[in-house]
């Protein structure tokens, strides 16, 4: 009987799902800029730090994720004040 080690992920996969995440922490972040800014903003932020952590390639679009969700942060707290509310409306 021969045992067999579990199936470990390809060395490139890692790097290819952290590139995906720095993509998608992009495009979150700017569609947050538009819409559900309380939940596209914090989501593109974690997306950016854990692409960052797990090495990706992209860089700059982590970067970029990150601070546009900072970006929606940001634009949610400001047009927050400008109502006095805790929602907003243009």
């Amino acid at each position: 009987m021969q045992l067999t080690a579990p199936a470990t992920p390809r060395p490139g996969t890692r790097t290819r799902d952290a590139d995906g995440m720095a993509v998608a922490s992009f495009i979150l972040g700017l569609l947050g800029l538009l819409v559900f800014n309380v939940f596209l903003g914090p989501t593109a932020i974690v997306l950016a730090a854990a692409s960052l952590w797990r090495g990706t390639a992209r860089k700059g679009r982590a970067y970029l994720g990150m601070g546009l969700g900072v970006a929606d942060l940001l634009v949610l707290v400001t047009l927050m004040q400008m109502d006095s509310t805790l929602s907003w409306s243009f």
